[in-house]
């Protein structure tokens, strides 16, 4: 071995380990260190790979020497002083920002948990993968230490320099290794903690919403045969982790059906995050739904954690999902695939485990036709579909449905629940309700606020109000009256005439459901009740 001509000072290192234990995040503290050693005159280049999951095989340099290409040594943080004043060494990229384990010395040290100390070139340049640099570099020496935590290699550091070393600044740079595995572990722990806090307040003002607005309607309400064909769907679904598309009028308790099956599958712990999606603008989608950084755009006054990021382990309920515009179901498209994103200003990519419940009140597969939705974004949400039938359709719900919203809005008021007579359902169930649920709770808390001065009365529009009995009545033709069957058929009839002439054109303008004036639907439930579909073209 050659004599050594040179030492790194101590006092620098004294310095940096008071400065690693003030640094708060990983990146910072990586930064320092990288920093401090380019400081030295005597080091060329100053790098810190640290162990993580493969995620660049195909594009990496070293794919051919990679086994099992699971996980890999990652470059972190980069500074050096170059020769040559056109080059920059304080980028991550390039040929070496990836080590499979064992390859090349970098893999070596992190594979054998053993350090790799060249203390001249000149015997071990076996150990150097571009002699010509090093030669145009100036490079003398290399010092490459595993940082070791708890018997666990988390990476390793390695120092070029332009001077062989002495034993001394050696036992140094085991010293600072082992101080940064410690610090690294400690930051990261630290940082875990601040995104869990972060995470719980926004939590906890998220649902602190949310609980305030289920609580105004009550758990699902009801026990019609629609409604339990429905709840056993719920209870089919809720145990897996496909996607579910719920589907069904406005106002028909699509949120509640999201929230029974999140709170029957194993995710019941997690949050339950909602987004109504026809109230994001399109410039605010990526940000509504993957977050920001601060100063990303303008009014972006501070980091923000989008819905799918807060929704990790739980459930996110993609509300008016059809409302999404056809050029961003693209970005909705990946996260689904691949549960990965990147908040808007961030190039670090961020994973999350999520199931997804959507609803909504469109006929998809029409849209998918029509090119307003993505056709394989209908097949990524609708693998589970759930109708939720109208309330005109489930009229034996209407009685308990109105005796919880009476209690619920008399509490509120602090009045007595006002009694709720026969006459009273007799009035709600002759309406048929195109608001549907949320209409009835309107209804009813109109009434209660009206009780307080007057009986309870529900005022309903004037075509739901029962018809005035006739002082004269014409005798029917016998001939003229129709049977249930034939009333059916009738109708039946009238449908498929409907829709032949508008070229079975359902929703949208010129469409049968407005021809009909009815909700597409409605439309769409009573053609499979009918048993009514598009004949086949022919090819």
């Amino acid at each position: 071995m050659k004599q050594a001509n040179s030492s790194l000072p101590a006092a620098n290192f004294h310095r940096l380990l008071l400065e690693m234990a003030e640094m708060r995040t990983t990146s910072e503290l990586l930064s320092l260190v990288v920093k401090r050693f380019r400081e030295l005159e005597d080091v060329a280049l100053a790098r810190i790979w640290l162990l993580d999951r493969g995620d660049i095989c195909d594009r990496c340099y070293l794919q051919t020497d990679c086994v099992s290409r699971t996980r890999c040594l990652h470059l972190v943080a980069s500074a050096g002083s170059p020769l040559a004043t056109d080059e920059d060494w304080d980028g991550i990229d390039g040929r070496f920002r990836r080590f499979p384990m064992g390859v090349r010395k970098v893999g070596h040290i992190a594979a054998n948990a053993e350090p790799v100390e060249i203390v001249d070139i000149d015997e071990g340049s076996h150990w150097i993968a571009d002699p010509a640099w090093a030669i145009r570099e100036q490079v003398r020496g290399f010092v490459g230490q595993p940082l070791v935590h708890r018997d666990e290699v988390i990476g390793v550091i390695g120092i070029f320099l332009r001077v062989p070393l002495v034993e001394d600044s050696l036992m140094w740079l085991r010293i600072i290794a082992d101080h940064l595995a410690i610090a690294i572990v400690n930051a990261r722990a630290r940082e875990e903690i601040e995104h869990l806090q972060a995470q719980l307040a926004l939590e906890n003002q998220y649902l602190r919403d949310e609980v305030r607005a289920a609580q105004q309607h009550g758990d699902i309400i009801g026990s019609s045969g629609a409604l339990l064909k429905t709840l056993q769907q719920v209870e089919l679904v809720a145990p897996t982790d496909s996607s579910v598309l719920v589907l069904g009028e406005s106002g028909v308790g699509k949120e509640l059906i999201a929230r029974a099956i999140h709170d029957q599958s194993s995710r019941e712990e997690g949050p339950l995050i909602s987004v109504n999606c026809a109230s994001i603008p399109a410039e605010l989608f990526e940000s509504e739904f993957f977050g920001h950084l601060q100063g990303s755009f303008t009014g972006a006054v501070r980091d923000r954690v989008g819905r799918f990021e807060l929704a990790d382990g739980g459930t996110l309920f993609l509300d008016e999902v059809g409302e999404i515009p056809i050029d961003l179901q693209g970005k909705l498209l990946r996260v689904l695939q691949e549960g990965s994103f990147e908040r808007v200003g961030d190039e670090h990519t961020r994973t999350t485990d999520v199931r997804v419940v959507a609803a909504t009140n469109r006929n998809l597969e029409e849209e998918v036709e029509a090119g307003r939705f993505r056709q394989d974004l209908f097949y990524r949400l609708s693998v589970f579909p759930i109708e939720v039938a109208p309330l005109r359709e489930r009229k034996e719900d209407i009685a308990p449905l109105a005796a919880h919203f009476l209690e619920h809005h008399a509490r509120k008021l602090g009045l007595p629940p006002p009694r709720l007579t026969e006459q009273h359902v007799k009035v709600l169930k002759g309406y048929d309700w195109p608001g549907n649920i949320r209409e009835l709770q309107n209804v009813v808390e109109r009434a209660v606020i009206r009780a307080r001065v007057a009986p309870l009365c529900f005022k309903l529009p004037l075509a739901a109000a029962p018809s005035a009995p006739r002082r004269t009545q014409v005798a029917a033709d016998p001939a003229a009256l129709l049977t249930d069957a034939q009333m059916k058929q009738r109708e039946r009839d009238n449908l498929v005439a409907v829709l032949e002439h508008l070229d079975w054109k359902i929703s949208g303008s010129d469409g049968a459901a407005e021809f009909l004036g009815l909700h597409p639907a409605t439309l769409t439930s009573r053609l499979k009740a009918l048993g009514i579909r598009r004949p086949a073209r022919p090819n």
